[in-house]
């Protein structure tokens, strides 16, 4: 079976998309959960409030923030070779703008190559990688894709829906929303995760830079918060 994704330069046969769907997934032991990304002292400070603010917040992480970041420093990963992926995930880690979000992308990236290495990884020798002990988590998932042979543009999707799922789930308790409010918040966003992709797969040099400035600065006053549901 093969599934069309986007265009039809980039397609994923069943095997991808059982891979895609797995290491995306909530129950994917990475503790994407325990992550707000600064949105809990949003909606502490009453900044974000209703479904409009939420969608709109979680818009601009990933058209002009991190997500977008992420999905340049992903793609830089995957055609790196093993020479080039250590100072590639040096930069990762030194692009993390606050404590909170260095700890949330090395976290989830050496829990998401450490569960790969021991349950689902093929094409090399078990417990082989030439990244460091300490990586960037779209580092560690440029990486396992290229060596799974997963074609580049559905793993950025890939990764992009997860971070909108996620942000929406924690939006969904902190504000609080329904779960049809989280639904159609995450329907809303497709199109932010269709052009992110589209921009980052072009074949010129794309930028690596981020420009939502609230975010970050939630980010780091989170981490005063007196109570706190997340670890960012």
């Amino acid at each position: 079976m093969r599934l069309t994704i986007m265009d039809n330069t980039l397609s994923l046969t069943s095997r991808h998309f059982h891979l895609l769907t797995a290491w995306f997934s909530p129950s994917f032991p990475i503790g994407a959960y325990t992550y707000s990304h600064g949105l809990e002292w949003e909606i502490e400070q009453q900044k974000i409030s209703t479904l409009n603010d939420l969608t709109l917040w979680i818009q601009g992480v990933i058209k002009n923030g991190s997500g977008w970041v992420d999905a340049v420093l992903l793609r830089r990963a995957y055609e790196a070779t093993e020479n080039e992926i250590i100072k590639i995930n040096d930069l990762a880690l030194s692009l993390s703008p606050t404590f909170e979000r260095r700890l949330e992308t090395s976290a989830q990236g050496n829990a998401f190559l450490k569960t790969i290495l021991e349950a689902w990884v093929c094409c090399q020798d078990k417990h082989s990688s030439p990244l460091p002990d300490d990586v960037a988590y779209p580092v560690a998932v440029g990486w396992v894709a290229k060596t799974h042979d997963v074609p580049l543009g559905p793993t950025i999707t890939g990764y992009l829906h997860s971070i909108v799922a996620n942000l929406v789930s924690a939006g969904i308790r902190l504000i609080p929303l329904g779960q049809t409010d989280g639904q159609r918040c995450l329907n809303s966003l497709i199109p932010v995760i269709e052009d992110t992709t589209k921009s980052t797969l072009k074949k010129d040099k794309v930028y690596l830079g981020s420009m939502s400035f609230m975010a970050d600065i939630a980010s780091a006053r989170h981490e005063t918060l007196h109570s706190r549901l997340f670890r960012s």
